[in-house]
This record gives structure tokens, C-alpha cells and sequence, in this order.
């Protein structure tokens, strides 16, 4: 649990994921920013419908992506490599999440863009101030909800 709470304190700071999806051999990558909840380790963020990657995301589907920072030097170097579920929020899950998402994010409020949630299954979190090349990582188990 030492672990995943360093790597939520991290995560907590940053505001801005990149993900890919895959659908019948084709690959394509976005940029959002984000909330994340520790509690669920997701990540929710917003895209419109019409974009390619939720195109090819449809209802649901297996992404993997970093969330990193851009430090001047090598020994600042700290940033996460995922992997996950990525699924479109509807109805009463959605508008609670959407609140929070606006909250952090205000002009948000002037999107229609659908919310959607990032459920991450394996985290890699390479922090190089704790030394060069130190990896943290996290691996969901079934008894993470």
C-alpha cells in the first residue's frame, strides 16, 4: 500500500494523461486533463463522442498510457506508465463525477463532452528522486475495488 500511496500523492499534483486504444489493428493516442480518485485508481476525464479514440473506444476498451511531468534534468525525472479499462459514464455515475471534474477544471462547465473513466490495472511509477532508474510498482488484485 506504501507504494500506491506514493503513487496517488504524484498522480494527485498532475492534470494531464495521455492514453492509447487499439480496434482492428489500428492504434491512435489522446491527451486530457484529468481528476483521479485513489480510492477506485481511475482517472476520469472528458471527450466527445465524435473523436477517433472514443470512435474506436465505443462502450469500453483496453488502453494503456503516461501521465509525466517535464523536468529540465534527468534526476527529476518521475512519471507513470498504465494500463487500464477505458468506458464512457452515463446517468447518476456520471453527474456526480462530472461536479467534481468541473470543480477542478471550471471551464469545463461550457462542455457537453461525455465523461469517461480510466480504470487502471497496472501502474509503473519511475521516480528519479528517490535515485536514478527507481521504479515503484502497483498491480490491481481482486481485492482492489
Amino acid at each position: 500500500m506504501e507504494t500506491l500511496a506514493a503513487i496517488n500523492r504524484w498522480l494527485a499534483k498532475q492534470h494531464v494523461v495521455s492514453w492509447c486504444v487499439a480496434n482492428r489493428g489500428e492504434l491512435w493516442c489522446a491527451t486530457a486533463f484529468y481528476v483521479y480518485d485513489a480510492q477506485k485508481v481511475a482517472f476520469y476525464i472528458l471527450s466527445e463522442d465524435h473523436t477517433r479514440h472514443s470512435q474506436m473506444t465505443g462502450l469500453q476498451a483496453n488502453v494503456a498510457g503516461t501521465v509525466n511531468g517535464q523536468p529540465k534534468t534527468v534526476a527529476l525525472i518521475r512519471g507513470i506508465q498504465f494500463t487500464g479499462e477505458i468506458r464512457r459514464l452515463e446517468g447518476e455515475e456520471s453527474e456526480a463525477l462530472r461536479a467534481q471534474y468541473n470543480r477542478r477544471f471550471p471551464v469545463a462547465r461550457m462542455l457537453t463532452a461525455p465523461l469517461w473513466e480510466i480504470r487502471l490495472h497496472e501502474l509503473k511509477f519511475t521516480d528519479n528522486t528517490l535515485g536514478f532508474g527507481k521504479k515503484l510498482h502497483w498491480i490491481r488484485d481482486s481485492c482492489t475495488q
